[in-house]
């Protein structure tokens, strides 16, 4: 594969500063990982895209290089944050690649704010419209969450067992050699430092506390207008199809492709089908 140069700066968005990679020229691409990823995630993806886009793979607030204030981790603040880059980097439009939470996180931009996504691809999330009769049989899935959305004990654990976050990453791919292990441990690195480790149990909490139970009470209904692809890995242990609700009630732009024997973590796993899919999507 050609070699493509990496750009990284800070963005000043006025609400917190946030670290960007970029490469390539032409229609703008912005990129936003997971947990507890960052940028890296996307390492094999972005020289096939920026052959033919700009690409913009973004840290979120509190990963990777971005800056991790003690409060905002609410999908409510990672929205203004998102918009507040594009806006900082004066485009008024973009198309949008989100995996896991940033796939979550792409829906709800989608969502509420339109005109500013063009086209929309989620990998390994589930898309707005849960089904509560869906989702409930794989709450044993989730067992692991309490060791780092509790208050004061989740960054406690995120600091001091690194073990916690190795297992977790491996057990998201199905072929191990996809998460070799100077990737696994330049996260865990990353996600160890003080303040990130609160940045991520304050992440957790806002969503397990403060929006999970909301979200399955009173269902999204806004209508979906943003064309959208979503692929879930039939192997992925952590959102495996069978956690998709209908969505076709609420919209008629929602494509889900299953790719077989693949795990939760696809940019990594199959860069080269991730890369393929976006571009088609993105025509």
């Amino acid at each position: 594969m050609d070699t493509i140069a990496l750009e990284h700066r800070k963005v000043d968005t006025g609400r917190v500063r946030l670290h960007v990679v970029e490469a390539g020229d032409g229609p703008p691409v912005l990129l936003l990982h997971g947990w507890p990823q960052h940028w890296y995630a996307w390492r094999h993806v972005i020289p096939r895209l920026a052959r033919s886009h700009r690409v913009i793979a973004l840290d979120l607030r509190g990963a990777g290089d971005s800056d991790a204030p003690t409060t905002g981790y609410a999908t409510d603040d990672l929205v203004a944050d998102v918009i507040a880059l594009l806006d900082a980097l004066d485009l008024p439009a973009v198309d949008i690649v989100g995996h896991d939470r940033g796939g979550s996180l792409a829906f709800r931009l989608a969502l509420e704010h339109p005109d500013r996504v063009r086209r929309l691809v989620a990998l390994n999330a589930v898309h707005p419209y849960s089904q509560l009769r869906r989702m409930a049989p794989h709450a044993w899935r989730y067992l692991w969450t309490p060791f780092v959305e509790t208050r004061l004990v989740g960054r406690w654990v995120l600091r001091h067992c690194p073990w916690f976050l190795r297992r977790l990453l491996r057990a998201g791919v199905s072929d191990r050699a996809a998460m070799p292990r100077e990737a696994v441990e330049t996260y865990v690195a990353s996600v160890r430092r003080p303040p990130y480790a609160r940045a991520g149990e304050e992440l957790m909490h806002e969503f397990a506390y403060h929006e999970i139970l909301p979200m399955l009470r009173h269902p999204e209904r806004r209508r979906l207008e943003t064309p959208t692809l979503l692929l879930v890995g039939g192997a992925d242990r952590l959102t495996p199809p069978g956690m998709l609700g209908d969505a076709t009630p609420y919209t008629d732009q929602l494509t889900i492709e299953q790719v077989e024997g693949v795990g939760h973590h696809l940019p990594e796993e199959r860069p080269e089908l991730v890369a393929e899919r976006i571009l088609a999507h993105l025509q």
